[in-house]
């Protein structure tokens, strides 16, 4: 059984700030973390992994340092881990993103599950995993709460819907997202500690993946980030003197008025 495992790095959300100049995310000098959703992605990889033998990849695409959360990949359960790096690959959305790990999702060859998180905590949007599903031709299930059986070349889970539970079969090769109900994410152990600071993680660029350059990046966005800003709330408030009659008269005529607007 070959296990994909799909982590992004992302900033942590206690200690986000935004360049007013550019308008985007500043990410130098910031505290970096495993996109909280795909530790119970990671975490299910290595169950998985434990119940029915194989081996677990961990790939995440991003800048140096995002090497960080494959070797933490490593120390909590995973064999192996690739970093997809490449100034090429900067400014990607979701769909560039999907593209650019599918090539090299292809490029393992021999895959039978992908698991990914059910979205990231910065762009927020759920769609790597259905985009990267139809890219590699696989089945898809989204919202997978448990994974109950893997057999004769299928697999049954259990999805989170609105009022209970869906029981679906898929084939294998299929792509996962995953919820945080399906685990409790386990910590690195002191052997995988040692393991992931002496694990080579080898670096895969634009050239070793043979990407279509206008496919990854920004030329391959099929979107643009306009602008990200923090709201303003404005609060103000009204104190209304005379009888008290009068004042809830006023009162309802302001919830009308507002109901209105």
């Amino acid at each position: 059984m070959n296990i994909v495992v799909c982590l992004k790095q992302v900033p942590d959300t206690t200690d986000i700030k935004i360049d007013p100049q550019t308008n985007t995310l500043v990410r130098q000098g910031i505290k970096n973390i495993v996109n909280p959703f795909d530790t119970y992605a990671l975490e299910e990889g290595v169950r998985v992994k434990e119940r029915y033998g194989g081996r677990v990849t961990a790939i995440s695409m991003g800048p140096a340092q995002a090497e960080e959360v494959l070797r933490e990949a490593i120390a909590t359960g995973a064999d192996d881990a690739v970093l997809l790096s490449d100034g090429a690959f900067a400014g990607a959305d979701t769909l560039a993103t999907a593209y650019t790990l599918a090539r090299a999702i292809n490029k393992l060859e021999q895959y039978d599950v992908i698991i990914c998180g059910r979205q990231t905590i910065d762009g927020d949007t759920g769609q790597v995993g259905p985009e990267l599903a139809e890219m590699l031709k696989l089945s898809f299930v989204a919202y997978v709460s448990k994974i109950d059986e893997i057999s004769n070349g299928y697999m049954r889970v259990k999805r989170m819907i609105e009022d209970g539970y869906e029981v679906m079969e898929t084939p294998l090769p299929a792509v996962l997202t995953v919820v945080k109900e399906i685990n409790v994410p386990r910590l690195p152990s002191l052997r995988g500690l040692t393991k992931a600071k002496s694990a080579v993680i080898p670096v895969w660029t634009a050239q070793e993946l043979g990407v279509d350059n206008n496919m990854v990046g920004l030329s391959g966005s099929a979107t643009r980030v306009i602008e990200i800003f923090f709201p303003q709330r404005v609060r103000c408030g009204e104190i209304f003197q005379g009888e008290l009659e009068s004042q809830v008269s006023r009162l309802v005529d302001k919830l009308r008025e507002a109901t209105i607007v």
